[in-house]
């Protein structure tokens, strides 16, 4: 059983967890994952590395389906039955020169780890952050911290540039100074879009996908991609991947196969939480 050392609500339906597992922090990276089920009857959901330290990982999670709603029951002092990891390939950093991180909501999750270790290695780091809107935005001053300029946008215009990060994007493109490499993560939808934006630039554009995952280790094949037009499989090629090669429309397509299960899956347990109350 692995403890959750600390919950913290960080704005409407996203928490962080601190949990104590030493094995995984001693290896963890920017850019990995672990897979967590919350007992030995629970769903297999994989969540992004945001940090660590000597003997616990932290991990950010938005509660979407039954999984995480369940997962957002549990407070600090509680346990899950797996947490393994870390898990995935961690992103290549390297000096590259100026690279723009860019965060689209619980995207900046694992772009902090990422921005902080591109920024050790010398890199001048430019990131946007945004989100729906003000109530939606986390970790801006942990981004400011790790970048040497942050751009915030919310798609209606309550805190920051209102706008979606591909403006600022494409205006630092058509600027003077030159943008070595772009790193998106967030929604997929977003990631195309920054995708889409960069590429008549030729910048690479590194993307951290999100499909569909059970095992985590590359056995069950739920999570294969399309890139360049050869299958991957996202939990052990990836998850980062180069986005002006991946196929979006299949990825998109891919993560809403299961749509009905999950609503009926995500009704029956409210009904059985209903009954219990």
């Amino acid at each position: 059983m692995y403890k959750i050392l600390l919950r913290e609500n960080l704005v409407p339906n996203i928490h962080l967890f601190k949990i104590e597992a030493p094995a995984v922090a001693k290896k963890a990276q920017p850019g990995q994952f672990v897979v967590v089920r919350i007992d030995e009857r629970g769903e297999r959901i994989p969540l992004t590395v945001a940090d660590w330290d000597e003997a616990s990982v932290s991990v950010v999670f938005m509660e979407v389906g039954t999984t995480t709603r369940r997962l957002a029951t549990l407070r600090a002092g509680d346990a899950i039955a797996d947490f393994v990891g870390p898990l995935g390939l961690p992103t290549h950093i390297e000096k590259f020169g100026t690279v723009c991180c860019v965060a689209g909501g619980v995207g900046v999750a694992p772009v902090v780890p990422i921005a902080r270790a591109l920024r050790s290695q010398g890199n001048k780091v430019i990131s946007i952050l945004g989100a729906r809107s003000k109530s939606l935005l986390f970790w801006e001053e942990e981004l400011r911290s790790v970048s040497d300029r942050l751009i915030v946008t919310t798609d209606d215009g309550s805190y920051g540039r209102k706008g979606v990060v591909t403006e600022p994007l494409k205006e630092l493109l058509e600027g003077d100074e030159k943008i070595d490499r772009v790193i998106a993560i967030g929604p997929a939808i977003m990631m195309k879009f920054c995708a889409k934006t960069t590429e008549p630039f030729g910048v690479k554009t590194i993307v951290s996908l999100n499909p569909i995952m059970v095992d985590g280790t590359g056995m069950c094949g739920c999570c294969r991609v399309s890139v360049g037009g050869v299958t991957r499989f996202t939990c052990v090629d990836g998850p980062d991947f180069d986005g002006h090669q991946v196929d979006w429309d299949l990825l998109l397509a891919r993560q809403r196969t299961y749509l009905d299960e999950e609503k009926r899956s995500l009704e029956l347990w409210q009904h059985q939480c209903g009954e219990r109350t």
